[in-house]
C-alpha cells in the first residue's frame, strides 16, 4: 500500500484522463504491473483480466515525449518493487507485465474458465482527493465461473462510523488500513494494516471473522451509494426519503443513507464487514459494468453472509463476456449488495418501481 502513495507522484502528466473520461495515474499502472509480475512467478498458467493496458501509454504522440516520461515513471516505481532473478528490468519488461491482464492478452470462449481478476485501484477518483480517500486494491480468483478467493486492502480504512454527510471524510481514530481476504467455504476474514504502511501489528491486532448487518427491516437497514449516484436514481426513492444522520430517529417513511469519501470497493467492504446493510450500484445506461469493480467484493459479502445479484434478483454472470471474461453484463439495472431476507424484500420492491 505503501507503493501505491509512493507512485503517485507530482507534477508533469501523472494524472491522466482516459477515453471514458475516468482518471488513471502512474499508480493504477505500477501496481498492476507489480502484482501482474508476482501471480505469474506465483501461478504462471493462470491469465489475468485487470483493468489496465499499455494502448494508452503508447497512445501519446512520440514528438512531445510524454508517453517516455510516463513509462519511465513507472517502470521506476516498479523496478525496486520485483525480484527479477537479478536481472535488472527494462521499460518492456514493465509493459509487458502491465499487458498481461490487457484486454488483447488471452481469449477465453464458453467453457469453464480459471483466472484472476484485478483492479489495481478502485476509487481513483477519491485516491486524488487525499489521503482520506477510501481506495482499494482488489484481486479476485475466478474458477469455472465462481469466485473462490478474494483479497482487498484499503490504506485509509479505520475504525470509525462513517461520516453522515457526504463531503466529510471517516474519522481517523486508530486508522491504519484493512485488508480483507475471503476464500470459498472458509469465511472473511480482516485485519488492520500497521502505521507503517505495508507492514502487520503482530501483538496488537489478530484475523477476525466479517459478517454482514444481521438487520432485516428495509427502513431499519444502512443503505450506502455511489458518490457518483443520488437517492432519487434508486427505485426504492418512490417509495422512501432518505435521512444521513444516524441520531435522527428512526422512521418507518425514510432510510438512513451512509456516504463514504469515493465510489470504490470500499462499499463491498461496507456490507461485508457489517457497517453497511445495503448497497446500490444503478447501471447507467449505455454503459459496461466491468467485471473488476465487483469480482472481489462477491466472495467478501457472500463469505460473510451476504447475497449479491442484479435488480432482477439474479447473480452476476462473470461469464457474460465468453471472450473476455472483463464485463458482467451490458447495461441496465443495477447491483444490489445485502443479505438473505432482506435482498428478498429489495428485489420485490424494487421490481415492482423499476421499470
Amino acid at each position: 500500500m505503501e507503493f501505491v502513495k509512493r507512485s503517485l507522484l507530482s507534477g508533469g502528466r501523472k494524472i491522466l484522463e482516459k477515453n471514458d473520461q475516468s482518471p488513471v495515474t502512474i499508480a493504477d499502472f505500477g501496481v498492476q504491473a507489480l502484482i501482474s509480475f508476482e501471480l505469474q512467478q506465483l501461478f504462471p498458467s493462470i491469465p489475468l483480466v485487470a483493468e489496465e493496458d499499455s494502448t494508452f501509454l503508447k497512445s501519446f504522440n512520440p514528438d512531445d515525449n510524454s508517453g517516455n516520461v510516463l513509462i519511465e515513471s513507472i517502470s521506476s516505481a516498479v523496478t525496486d518493487k520485483v525480484n527479477n532473478s537479478g536481472s535488472p528490468l527494462t521499460h518492456d519488461d514493465v509493459l509487458r507485465a502491465i499487458d498481461r491482464g490487457g484486454k488483447d492478452a488471452v481469449s477465453f470462449d464458453s467453457n469453464p474458465a480459471t483466472y484472476w481478476v484485478l483492479d489495481p485501484i478502485d476509487g481513483t477518483k477519491g485516491f486524488l482527493k487525499g489521503d482520506d480517500a477510501l481506495y482499494v486494491v482488489g484481486l479476485a480468483l475466478v474458477v469455472n465461473g465462481k469466485v473462490e478467493v478474494g483479497v482487498m486492502g484499503c490504506p485509509n480504512w479505520t475504525n470509525g462510523t462513517t461520516a453522515n454527510k457526504q463531503e466529510e471524510s471517516f474519522d481517523h481514530c486508530n486508522g491504519h488500513g484493512i485488508l480483507m481476504v475471503s476464500h470459498a467455504g472458509c469465511g472473511t476474514w480482516s485485519r488492520h494494516l500497521s502505521p507503517e504502511l505495508g507492514q502487520f501489528i503482530t501483538a496488537q491486532d489478530v484475523w477476525k471473522r466479517c459478517f454482514v448487518d444481521t438487520c432485516s427491516v428495509v427502513h431499519m437497514a444502512r443503505f450506502c451509494i455511489p458518490d457518483s449516484q443520488t437517492w432519487n436514481m434508486i427505485p426504492l426513492s418512490l417509495l422512501f426519503g432518505s435521512i444521513t444522520d444516524e441520531s435522527d430517529p428512526k422512521d418507518e417513511n425514510k432510510i438512513l443513507l451512509q456516504y463514504a469519501c469515493c465510489g470504490s470497493l470500499c462499499k463491498y467492504i461496507m456490507v461485508a464487514s457489517g457497517r453497511a446493510t445495503v448497497f446500490f450500484n444503478r447501471a447507467r445506461v449505455n454503459t459496461q459494468i466491468k467485471a473488476w469493480d465487483h469480482a472481489v467484493g462477491v466472495i467478501c459479502v457472500q463469505e460473510a453472509g451476504g447475497q449479491i445479484s442484479d435488480w432482477s434478483g439474479k447473480p452476476l454472470d462473470l461469464a457474460a463476456d465468453l471472450t473476455g471474461r472483463r464485463i458482467i453484463y451490458p447495461s441496465g439495472g443495477g447491483v444490489l449488495v445485502t443479505k438473505g431476507a432482506l435482498h428478498d424484500k429489495l428485489v420485490e420492491l424494487i421490481s415492482a418501481e423499476y421499470k
